[in-house]
């Protein structure tokens, strides 16, 4: 629908189908004055109740033991998010429903208590959230995320957390006591020093100023930061990185990471979509980089390079970054997890041995 308009706050601006389901549904065009109307686009909470909550990473690409996801959907409405795949499973798109539909999971923190108390637990790292951002909108209303740090804290269990919300300083307190034993580790995402496109490649996030004003702020406090300079998307922000490297070193991060974007099953077409919409001028030129870094196509499943990518630009890129780490993070590193103290609080007494 050429005439459609876009939707300012929402990143996706399509629905696509849902895989699992046997039939499509497809109505008849919608006059552009009813559109906003008819996708209501107001977001909606959804009660589910898991049964269990901690997952199992086994992937070779990805450095953590498990994850812990309290909401699914995301309304930061990142276009690039590998996330958006995952709502298909519970019936709804990738497209707006996952910045739409949110579903909540408020039995977390009871569940996690549950697992971490049992006797073959062994502490292990566990991140908020590998798939969908524990900081987001929905956080402020249901303090979910609140909840599992006093868990964790509580058991002296170690967390790392990622996110791109300034909101993760409600918690300070929390995070202060967490760092004192080594316990926590927080990776802010950081995708561009530009405003304006931040304002269209991720929504409803933080802006680059309050990201930055956040990572100096856990900095100051002596908790272990980082920053996650993710996705580069050729064409896009991959001539930001060295900047974008420079700023989080000055603002206290220990250490560094990215990826190259890789857009996996529905969020190819809904990427597509968006950026002939929000940048046509750019559309075709990223979208051709985007493939010359994933062996031609817009998304890469191959273990070992679905992250990094392969190819020319893909290279710039890694050299890019190894020249960021030498000139910005030489002499810097993240202190490790404990890992030696929960055995002793998951129970509530000492060991005899």
């Amino acid at each position: 629908m050429p005439d459609t308009p876009y939707f300012k706050g929402r990143g996706a601006q399509i629905n696509t189908p849902n895989p699992y389901h046997k039939l499509v549904y497809d109505s008849a065009p919608i006059p552009a004055e009813e559109w906003e109307e008819s996708l209501q686009l107001a977001t909606e909470y959804i009660p589910v109740h898991p049964k269990t909550i901690l997952n199992k990473v086994e992937s070779e690409d990805v450095g953590m033991g498990f994850s812990l996801n309290p909401y699914q959907g995301c309304e930061h409405g990142c276009i690039y998010c590998y996330a958006r795949n995952t709502h298909t499973y519970w019936g709804y798109s990738a497209g707006v429903d996952f910045e739409q539909k949110i579903l909540v999971k408020k039995d977390v923190p009871r569940l996690l208590t549950e697992a971490i108390k049992k006797p073959a637990w062994k502490a292990v790292p566990i991140m908020l959230a590998g798939n969908t951002d524990c900081y987001q909108p929905a956080e402020r209303e249901f303090k979910i995320t609140r909840q599992i740090l006093e868990v964790l804290w509580k058991y002296r269990h170690p967390v790392g957390m990622i996110t791109k919300n300034s909101l993760v300083l409600r918690d300070l307190d929390l995070l202060k006591q967490l760092a004192s034993e080594n316990l926590v580790h927080v990776c802010l995402s950081i995708t561009t020093l530009d405003e304006g496109l931040r304002q269209v490649l991720e929504p409803r996030t933080a802006s680059v100023k309050s990201r930055f004003k956040t990572l100096k702020t856990l900095a100051d406090n002596n908790i272990p930061v980082m920053a996650m300079l993710a996705p580069i998307i050729p064409g896009l922000n991959d001539h930001e990185l060295l900047p974008m490297a420079e700023r989080a070193a000055e603002m206290g991060a220990g250490a560094i990471g990215y990826q190259i974007v890789r857009l996996n099953g529905d969020i190819g077409p809904i990427f597509e979509d968006w950026i002939h919409k929000a940048l046509p001028d750019r559309a075709e030129r990223v979208l051709n980089r985007i493939r010359d870094c994933h062996g031609g196509q817009l998304n890469d499943s191959r273990p070992g390079l679905r992250m990094s990518g392969d190819g020319k630009i893909a290279d710039i890129i890694a050299q890019q970054y190894q020249l960021a780490k030498k000139l910005y993070f030489k002499d810097k590193k993240l202190p490790a997890y404990n890992l030696e103290l929960h055995e002793q609080y998951k129970n509530g007494q000492l060991s005899l041995f």
